[in-house]
């Protein structure tokens, strides 16, 4: 599909370490202007990290906008624009403690492609070896491992709920039923 829109100007409205909200100007499909707002990232990332035994591990922690406990996978922000494999390593690291020897790129996604021009890279990790987390001052974080089987009844019943770990295990799950594997 062509595109019908373009860009007449670009305003920052304001930035933190995480990301910057914009203001575009653009030319609408029917030639009049309009004022579009986003949310401008550098990216981010999700890692997978397969236990041999076929678990998972994934973190538990509190999410101060929701009020509530979250089950996702280790993630975060791209902390230099383009290094996002570096990045999920080092989430990795941070979040559970873990190392792999193995990194697998499986997909990306937009996680709210209205609102965010953010992509997101997801990688399965293996070969995974654990030592000791050390999670950011504003991340109280328990490791856990699930089995598939435990991450599909905790999206059910809604348990997970974090809309970027659901898309990361789908790639999962996707990525392995492709290759002949059983999850």
């Amino acid at each position: 599909m062509e595109c019908k829109f373009s860009t007449v100007s670009r305003e920052q409205i304001d930035k933190n370490p995480y990301w910057e909200y914009v203001k575009d100007r653009y030319i609408l499909p029917t030639g009049s202007e309009g004022d579009y707002y986003f949310v401008h990232t550098n990216g981010s990332v999700m890692i997978v990290p397969l236990l041999e035994n076929g678990e998972l591990l994934m973190t538990e922690q509190y999410r101060y906008l929701d009020k509530r406990i979250s089950i996702e996978f280790p993630g975060g922000g791209v902390k230099a624009k383009g290094e996002y494999l570096a990045s999920a390593l080092d989430e990795l690291a941070e979040e559970t403690g873990a190392s792999a020897q193995k990194i697998t790129y499986i997909g990306e996604f937009n996680p709210f492609n209205g609102v965010t021009d953010e992509i997101c890279e997801v990688y399965i990790a293996e070969g995974i070896e654990i030592s000791e987390a050390m999670p950011e001052a504003s991340e109280d974080i328990k490791v856990l491992k699930l089995t598939c089987e435990q991450i599909v009844d905790k999206i059910k019943t809604g348990e997970i709920y974090d809309g970027m770990t659901i898309t990361a295990f789908t790639l999962f799950y996707l990525y392995y039923y492709s290759v002949d594997r059983k999850c």
